[in-house]
């Protein structure tokens, strides 16, 4: 299958060509090695053997064979209770009662991979993070609750729309914990500049403005959604921005740490990762979304750069592309 849509003149959306597919797909851990060759003569497959690798297959059936707190960050972004399509596999909405017995049958296993000093975030919207609050109370202490502005969508005649969505940031130990507060300060545009004796005071001209250094909050006001003008766009339904990740991994991780993501679609948090000198490991259950996030992860070789994060500062929405 290979690329048949006619894009417009300025789509950056990444696609799959017949030749990636081939190449691309040597490079994917799969299940079935997994069971039939690391798993021969072992209960649990060694770090190393599933470090900076795309796994294809169930995070539930592979919780258990790999190794225990083997990640220094988990970041988890799972299906909403939502009935949403990810390449041909259906999630279905269910009750809330349905919902939770769901989580209650991975996350405590997810939990059991990460260090006693590691950090773990996990993404829901309004419908269900309610639901992810009382699993991640249930094995970790939560610490906050990150509410981002998702600039998407339609609006509804009936309801308010919905523009925002959370992430729960939980440890294993409140009291040993890594944050670098100082690695996610965001510039600000100045609104009313003061000057003390002639001299701007706490802000200075930019390319586009005046702005200031501020540190971050647990409200994120910055975030663009990935689209088709953008370069690290996909068409997973639900893929999170890498300026979103990088906020996370760049506050709550080292560098040569180890970034887990037991929901890796189209692989946003391994490619960020990588970006960032980290290492990675994903699990996703479809063969396509495994692909595209080897291309990623491909282009990451020679590309850098996330959109919104440059300078060692992450840039205000529109300010700095």
């Amino acid at each position: 299958m290979g690329e048949t849509k006619t894009r417009a003149k300025n789509n950056r959306t990444i696609f799959l060509t017949d030749e990636e597919r081939v190449r691309l797909s040597k490079s994917i851990l799969s299940s079935d090695f997994i069971f039939n060759s690391l798993l021969k003569e072992k209960s649990q497959v060694c770090a190393s053997d599933i470090l900076d690798k795309t796994i294809h297959g169930d995070t539930i059936s592979l919780l258990r064979y790999l190794p225990d707190e083997f990640a220094d960050l988990i970041i988890i972004d799972p299906p909403y209770n939502l009935t949403k399509d990810f390449a041909g596999v259906t999630f279905n909405a269910r009750s809330a009662q349905a919902y939770d017995e769901y989580l209650s049958s991975w996350f405590p296993a997810v939990c059991k991979k990460l260090k006693p000093s590691g950090s773990l975030y996990m993404c829901g919207d309004w419908k269900c993070t309610s639901a992810l609050q009382r699993a991640i109370e249930a094995e970790l202490t939560i610490l906050n609750r990150i509410t981002w502005q998702r600039e998407k969508g339609r609006g509804s005649a009936q309801n308010w729309k919905n523009s925002m969505e959370d992430i729960w940031f939980a440890v294993k130990d409140s009291k040993n914990y890594f944050f670098n507060a100082e690695a996610v300060k965001q510039k600000r545009r100045v609104l009313a500049p003061y000057r003390e004796n002639g001299v701007p005071k706490d802000w200075q001209a930019e390319k586009g403005g005046k702005f200031r250094l501020t540190g971050a909050s647990n409200f994120w006001d910055d975030i663009s959604i990935p689209f088709w003008s953008m370069s690290e766009n996909t068409e997973h339904p639900t893929q999170k921005s890498e300026k979103l990740y990088a906020k996370l991994i760049l506050a709550s991780s080292k560098a040569g740490d180890v970034v887990f993501d037991p929901f890796l679609g189209s692989g946003t948090a391994s490619v960020v990762a990588k970006k960032l000198g980290r290492h990675f490991c994903g699990i996703e259950q479809s063969a396509e979304y495994c692909l595209l996030a080897q291309k990623r992860l491909e282009m990451a070789e020679s590309d850098k750069s996330i959109q919104g994060y440059a300078d060692g500062v992450f840039w205000e929405r529109n300010s700095r592309l």
